[in-house]
């Protein structure tokens, strides 16, 4: 048993993965920040880019330089809101939803290809666990809302 927290062996393995980062298919590599940002905007589809930057941690003008790449690349969209067009809303594009499912199958399959090196009872606790994760990762999340 590891003397590390499972904190520190969490963010260990969480940043082991993120570097891993795939390209996506058919757009070229894409920097971790606009990776990153892909990910929130299909996940909260219609943000506003303050709304953006503020789930990220980033600031506005690092969220709107993320949005010009995505948007160049035809990733995504920003849109007039309905009730006041000064309001920008940012949307995922069927190419971003597909490139989105692309980079999470990609740095899903290295966590499965990892993961058939372990001996079986180690594949088994990890599975056991997989609750536990679950909500570590709702909590997590929740300290931000």
């Amino acid at each position: 048993m590891s003397d590390e927290s499972v904190a520190v062996i969490l963010r260990e393995l969480a940043w082991t993965i993120h570097k891993r980062a795939p390209d996506p298919a058919g757009v070229g590599p894409l920097p971790t920040a606009e990776v990153a940002m892909l990910k929130q905007v299909v996940d909260a589809p219609g943000s506003t880019v303050r709304e953006l930057a503020e789930a990220l941690g980033l600031q506005q003008s690092n969220a709107s330089a993320a949005l010009r790449v995505l948007a160049g690349r035809g990733l995504v969209v920003r849109e007039a809101g309905e009730r006041d067009k000064r309001t920008v809303r940012i949307l995922p594009t069927e190419q971003g939803r597909r490139e989105h499912v692309s980079i999470s199958a990609a740095w899903a399959a290295g966590v499965e290809q990892a993961l058939t090196t372990l001996a079986p009872e180690e594949r088994d606790r990890l599975q056991a666990a997989s609750d536990a994760l679950l909500a570590l990762t709702r909590a997590v999340r929740s300290l931000d809302a």
